[in-house]
């Protein structure tokens, strides 16, 4: 979700076979660079092999180019990693979420094969797009400071896995400021 010269990205922290639970803190939201983080729902073992991919590819960007990818530039990279896998695809849906070098902020978001979708206000993926899409239409306002985004980041994200029986046991919430980001471990529903 975008802000003022700031963005958030979060996700909560179960990883389930179906109905069943098997993790309560499974990480979804990888750090990419100071101003850059990727948030990746679906196949846990693809989540992992995608940020490890990741990973390589932005080092190896970092050694040949000599600076820090940029959203945009990790955004089309993402996409074109996806789209190499296309007839086998990995069973995740990317969410790219960072400050420009002017400072504004950058959302897209993927399907399985790279396709991009570019947001202005907020991005959502996972098992609770629906419920997610809805709270965050409801309660976005833009322009929102780092205190207000993280508040409406935490309250749309809560209110939408309360109602999604595969989705919650606690969130996790990043606001990427100029300055730095800020990280905020969010508790919910445990049943």
């Amino acid at each position: 979700m975008a802000g003022k010269n700031c963005v958030g990205i979060c996700s909560d922290l179960r990883l389930g076979a179906q109905f069943q639970t098997v993790s309560r803190d499974f990480k979804k939201v990888f750090k990419v660079t100071d101003k850059l983080y990727v948030g990746l729902t679906g196949l846990a073992t693809d989540i992992l092999s995608v940020d490890q991919l990741l990973q390589f590819r932005c080092n190896m960007y970092k050694l040949r180019e000599n600076r820090e990818i940029k959203p945009e530039a990790f955004s089309a990279l993402l996409s074109t990693l996806l789209y190499e896998k296309r007839f086998g695809p990995w069973f995740c849906e990317p969410v790219v979420a960072g400050l420009t070098a002017d400072n504004k902020p950058f959302l897209s978001g993927m399907d399985l094969i790279g396709a991009p979708v570019f947001g202005s206000d907020f991005v959502v993926s996972g098992t609770c797009t629906a419920n997610l899409h809805g709270m965050c239409e409801s309660l976005y306002r833009p322009d929102m400071e780092p205190e207000e985004l993280f508040e409406v980041l935490a309250q749309c994200l809560l209110a939408a896995v309360d109602r999604d029986a595969i989705s919650g046991w606690g969130a996790l919430v990043h606001i990427i400021t100029p300055e730095g980001v800020i990280t905020k471990k969010l508790r919910s529903r445990q049943d």
